[in-house]
């Protein structure tokens, strides 16, 4: 099963939280509350955004933390990255040169085109559309369906 991380499905709920409130500073105890987590988690997680610079913090009475941009411009592939690093299929997918049978492999380039396609499909996720309870309208178009995953020809 291909699954994210359940620290990075925090993340996102907190992402989402702030989100829907972005006018205010949020504290961390405060939003803990809000999305029923523990603190020491969110306080973590919070911290891996900020450090990611998807999140801004201000010390003080008045301090929390809020969006460090509008919550259209940032992605779930964002999200994803500051708390599991690089959104990749295999490691080959990643970085060149990472797999010691890549002279024998023969799908490194399909993984990549599949990490392509995820990482494409992420980056049109945005958190305003994660933040939206609205339910979702279907059919949707996915951005999957509008780019091209057959090899390049020389």
């Amino acid at each position: 099963m291909l699954k994210l991380s359940r620290l990075t499905d925090y993340a996102a709920v907190v992402m989402a939280q702030i989100a829907r409130h972005s006018q205010t500073s949020h504290a961390a105890a405060d939003l803990a509350e809000a999305v029923q987590l523990p603190h020491p988690t969110v306080s973590k997680t919070l911290k891996m955004l900020a450090r990611a610079g998807l999140l801004v913090s201000q010390r003080g009475a008045q301090g929390g933390y809020r969006l460090a941009r509008p919550a259209s411009q940032i992605t779930a592939a964002d999200i994803i990255a500051a708390i599991e690093g690089p959104v990749a299929m295999t490691e080959c997918s990643q970085a060149e040169g990472d797999c010691e049978l890549v002279a024998t492999c023969g799908v490194a380039d399909n993984w990549q085109r599949v990490s392509l396609a995820m990482r494409t499909l992420l980056e049109s996720v945005t958190l305003a559309h994660l933040a939206d309870t609205a339910p979702i309208k279907l059919p949707v178009q996915l951005p999957i369906q509008t780019i091209s995953l057959s090899a390049v020809s020389a």
